[in-house]
């Protein structure tokens, strides 16, 4: 029984130990180097031997972070070891039966930084496994409002880009209340974003100015687009007036264009200019009767009438005087008294 005793008595002041610190449980878990170290214990002949995961917990900037908690669980679902990061990021879970277990990460022990799944880790004999595990960022939660620049109303159907660089992170549409909601992922523990409409609420003027903003990991953020209404069209006078008139509308200035003269009964007809015809080497010339005014020019056509009327006196007073020289020549014939046989 005393050589029993003595042989454990180094197992015993390890769990003492470990009651001592940060970690609460037994077998022993406490905060040690990432390396994997074979197990350091001393064990009897007959004994198996066991192994350990040595943790390391950073964020996505590289720096270490204390105070995460985590719990191991066995394959049976039974809690195995739980323990908290040290100073330097670190905890070590030792003295572990060989086989597969499920570690859960409970908190981050930061409100920048968010947990990360469980996950299955292997312990195998001999060996303390190393682990490193990054917490991302928070997301920053964030609220849009569309509103109208004058009442202050909600307005739907507002869409806005959110930004930081030259890189789109998130896109966000109002609904029929007037607002969205959203997740805006960091890489950062600070970051400056930029916010841009990109679609007008219906019957208003898109904003063009993009906006900028600040956020932490975990903030919440309210996002107000303002828009104003598009003024209703208006008619201008103009100064020129138009070189066509309007109906029913005098313009002051006359038209370029004349307007074509008819001849009426109280209107005068232009004198028409006058041709003078080529004169024929066979033919006299004729001499033109000048137009008087008011009256269309005369052509050959219009003296056919009276030529018909002058050849008509000739043949009547040809046919008289022919009448006339035979009734003279009867008359002499009777006074003579001689009788042609």
């Amino acid at each position: 029984m005393r050589i029993r005793s003595a042989r454990t008595l180094p197992a015993a002041i390890a769990v003492a130990a470990a009651v001592t610190g940060s970690l609460s449980w037994a077998p022993t878990a406490s905060a040690q180097s990432t390396e994997p170290t074979p197990s350091s214990t001393p064990r009897n002949a007959g004994e198996a031997e066991t192994g350990g995961v040595a943790i390391l917990k950073k964020d996505p900037g590289g720096d270490v972070l204390a105070g995460a908690s985590f719990t191991l669980l066995d394959s049976a679902g039974k809690e195995a070891a739980n323990g908290k990061t040290d100073a330097q990021g670190q905890l070590v879970f030792n003295d572990l039966t060989p086989g597969v277990y499920r570690l859960k990460e409970v908190t981050s022990g930061s409100p920048l930084h968010d947990t990360v799944d469980d996950q299955d880790v292997i312990v195998t004999p001999g060996v303390d496994m190393p682990l490193t595990i990054v917490d991302p960022f928070k997301d920053a939660s964030v609220l849009l409002k569309a509103k109208d620049d004058k009442t202050g109303k909600l307005l739907p159907g507002s869409t806005v880009n959110i930004g930081s660089g030259e890189k789109t992170i998130l896109t966000l549409t109002t609904g029929s209340d007037g607002t969205a909601s959203g997740k805006l992922p960091f890489n950062s523990r600070n970051g400056d974003f930029w916010v841009k409409q990109v679609k007008a609420p219906e019957g208003y003027e898109i904003h063009k100015p993009s906006k900028t903003f600040k956020a932490q990991p975990g903030d919440p953020v309210t996002v107000t687009t303002t828009n104003a209404k598009i003024p209703l069209p208006t008619e201008k006078p103009t100064d020129k007036p138009s070189d066509q008139p309007t109906p029913d509308m005098p313009t002051d200035k006359p038209s370029d264009r004349p307007t074509p003269v008819r001849p009426g009964k109280d209107e005068e007809t232009p004198e028409p200019s006058t041709v003078d015809a080529p004169a024929s080497d066979e033919t006299a010339p004729i001499a033109a009767t000048p137009a008087s005014a008011g009256s269309l020019a005369h052509t050959g056509a219009d003296a056919t009438p009276w030529l018909i009327g002058g050849a008509g006196l000739l043949i009547v007073a040809g046919g008289g005087a022919l009448f006339a020289a035979r009734r003279r020549r009867t008359d002499s014939s009777t006074d003579d008294g001689s009788v042609e046989s």
